[in-house]
């Protein structure tokens, strides 16, 4: 049997990059996406660390999942129902399979579990993004907590979302 693989048109021409990889890098360094699966994953990270209102001309784009850290008490469903909405509005692309959401609240941690399917050629993909305190400033987290994303097995995030 023959196997065919779809390309995605922007992946076709290699000496050309799609866009810019979230979370930014320090120091005014941009690292670019070079094929439109890194695309979708910065565009996901993005959606997700982006606060509403921040972005000019788009007041509900966003999750804001850095807020979250100093709040009280975090409804994990209805941040799950909201990255779910702005996935469907924002990142058209993909179809959510599952995220799931659990937060520590005395640690000040969110992880946030996604794993998703790209429409264009039906491959499924997962993202792991934990949000925190670093050390420095009274959390469990790294010297530096960084918002990268955490590339796990995708069995783990569809069995935690069920």
């Amino acid at each position: 049997m023959l196997d065919i693989t779809k390309i995605h048109p922007d992946d076709l021409n290699k000496n050309t990059t799609i866009g810019i990889a979230f979370p930014l890098m320090e120091g005014g360094i941009f690292k670019q996406t070079m094929t439109f699966k890194e695309q979708v994953k910065s565009n996901i990270i993005h959606v997700l660390m982006t606060n509403k209102g921040e972005l000019i001309n788009r007041p509900d784009f966003g999750v804001g999942l850095k807020q979250l850290i100093f709040e009280q008490n975090v409804d994990t469903e209805q941040l799950e129902m909201e990255i779910k909405n702005q996935f469907d509005i924002y990142i058209p692309e993909i179809e959510l399979e599952g995220a799931t959401a659990e937060f520590k609240e005395d640690e000040h941690l969110v992880f946030i579990k996604i794993a998703y399917i790209i429409k264009f050629n039906a491959e499924r993909d997962a993202v792991q993004v934990n949000v925190g305190l670093p050390q420095w400033l009274g959390g469990e987290g790294s010297k530096r907590m960084g918002t990268k994303p955490k590339i796990i097995k995708r069995s783990a995030i569809i069995n935690a979302s069920s």
